[in-house]
């Protein structure tokens, strides 16, 4: 008969800690990073610094979480057995998405980019969705756009193609 994972003891199932651990690493990186990056700040109060610092503690923490949730025993057994193999279409498809804005960025401007970006990464992931992706995109990146511009950061034109 064989053991389930329910039978063994604590002790002998895999405990995934190593992923906790390299995520706090890489947040404390960035967080000695960004004591590099200069601390001048404009109008709004933040400087440069701001984002990189965030994102590191944000790392951290969730490091820090993940350690604790596999020493505690909280992970779920994966069944690799049972999965797909990864999607090399699917995979090309986020890829281009991701470097979508390197291309278009500049004569298609921010909200049109978000747009085509978005709706590669989601259907990357498998969203047959493509209308309602490219509607979401463009929602997401004239909001961000909108944003920045009011927070004084320029992406641009809001739609270079016609202005």
């Amino acid at each position: 008969m064989p053991v389930t994972e329910e039978a063994q003891p604590r002790e002998r199932r895999s405990r995934p800690w190593g992923l906790g651990l390299a995520l706090a690493i890489i947040g404390a990186l960035w967080l000695n990073g960004a004591r590099g990056i200069s601390s001048t700040t404009n109008y709004i109060g933040l400087g440069p610094a701001a984002i990189v610092l965030a994102v590191g503690l944000g790392l951290l923490v969730l490091g820090v979480l993940l350690i604790l949730q596999a020493l505690r025993g909280e992970f779920a057994a994966v069944d690799h057995e049972a999965e797909a193999p990864p999607s090399r279409t699917g995979f090309l498809l986020a890829l281009v998405g991701v470097a979508i804005p390197l291309l278009t960025m500049r004569w298609l401007g921010f909200p049109l980019t978000a747009m085509l970006a978005f709706a590669l990464v989601t259907h990357g992931f498998g969203s047959r969705r493509t209308a309602l992706d490219l509607g979401i995109g463009f929602v997401l990146g004239s909001a961000a756009w909108l944003g920045f511009s009011r927070l004084g950061i320029s992406l641009g034109g809001f739609l270079p193609l016609i202005g």
